[in-house]
């Protein structure tokens, strides 16, 4: 039996469906799930729900027997999030709380960290910087290094700890099933619903003089690379510790932008628009994760290509209900 917290979401989702395609029977744990994120379920087998506001409080009862892993994948990951005490408890105690019943309980725990723990990126974006080095641009952000300090510290110490554990710093993750997420999608949702709309592309012009309009570059990474990350890990509790999910390569968002346009057989109509002042203050101009401590645990399956990323999550069957999104 499998766990899954966040299961509604898009991450969560895919790996659900991950486990259900392998016979796992799960646990899917998240708030009530809307319409719109009901339908990430559409073709799951056997699972049962559980509301992310009991979870916790099940566990510790005793509740659930048999449990494998949890894959604790819900969290509030609004980067405009200003209410610390809310993300203090939901993103950083919630998790905590999971951390140390596994412990307990001898049940591995596969967290969802994010490349927003690194800032500006002036540190660069490497795996093996100490958390208590990097400087995080918003309070999300912020939750999540924290708790990063947090395990990491725990191990130091050598407290009770999980027998298989990590953190994955999802980078700029695309893929199926993030129709939900609306503001908070994927360019690659955005680009696609644009194109269909308006058959053009609004990108944000640079606000730094070192990269072009449209030169802006991210680590896109397809969402099953992430799921194929988080199952290595999984299965090589030797290799327990904080890690970057993403390709190792940097794309800029033209590249992203006219693998959509290919993707649907269009020709590339790009017009570029001021970015938000708020925005600016902590928008990140390039990223690129550095998978070597990953590589160096064994794993070696290739990142995903993004123009066939972005094709596979094109041709996904929910992309006439995201043409129809204003």
């Amino acid at each position: 039996m499998i766990a899954i917290t966040g299961a509604a979401g898009f991450i969560g989702s895919n790996l659900a469906h991950r486990m259900s395609a392998a016979g796992r029977d799960l646990v899917l744990v998240d708030h009530s799930p809307t319409a719109a994120k009901a339908i990430n379920w559409a073709g799951l087998g056997r699972f049962r729900f559980v509301p992310m506001e009991r979870f916790r409080d099940d566990l510790e009862r005793g509740e659930f027997q048999g449990i494998e892993a949890v894959f604790h994948l819900g969290a509030c990951s609004s980067t405009t999030e200003t209410d610390w005490a809310f993300l203090a408890e939901n993103n950083v105690g919630y998790t905590q709380s999971l951390w140390t019943w596994c412990a307990a309980a001898g049940v591995p725990l596969l967290y969802a960290s994010s490349a927003a723990t690194y800032g500006d990126g002036s540190q660069g974006f490497s795996d093996r910087t100490p958390p208590t080095e990097l400087k995080p641009l918003n309070l999300y952000g912020k939750s999540k290094n924290d708790f990063d300090a947090w395990a990491l510290a725990e191990v130091a110490a050598g407290r009770p700890r999980p027998p298989v554990w990590a953190g994955l710093k999802f980078f700029n993750v695309y893929g199926p099933r993030e129709t939900h997420k609306g503001t908070m999608a994927s360019v690659v949702w955005h680009a696609r619903r644009q194109v269909l709309e308006t058959g053009e592309v609004r990108l944000f012009r640079s606000n730094d003089p070192a990269y072009p309009d449209g030169g802006q570059r991210r680590d896109f990474v397809f969402v099953e690379d992430c799921v194929d990350h988080m199952l290595w890990l999984w299965s090589n509790p030797e290799a327990s510790g904080v890690y970057n999910s993403g390709t190792g390569t940097s794309r800029t968002f033209l590249d992203l932008v006219h693998a959509v346009f290919a993707a649907l057989g269009r020709e590339p109509r790009v017009r570029f628009v001021d970015m938000p002042p708020e925005l600016g203050k902590q928008y990140q101009n390039y990223t690129r994760a550095d998978m070597t401590k990953l590589r160096e645990t064994g794993y070696a399956t290739p990142a995903t290509p993004l123009e066939e990323g972005v094709r596979r999550a094109l041709a996904w069957p929910d992309a006439p209900a995201v043409a129809a999104v204003g």
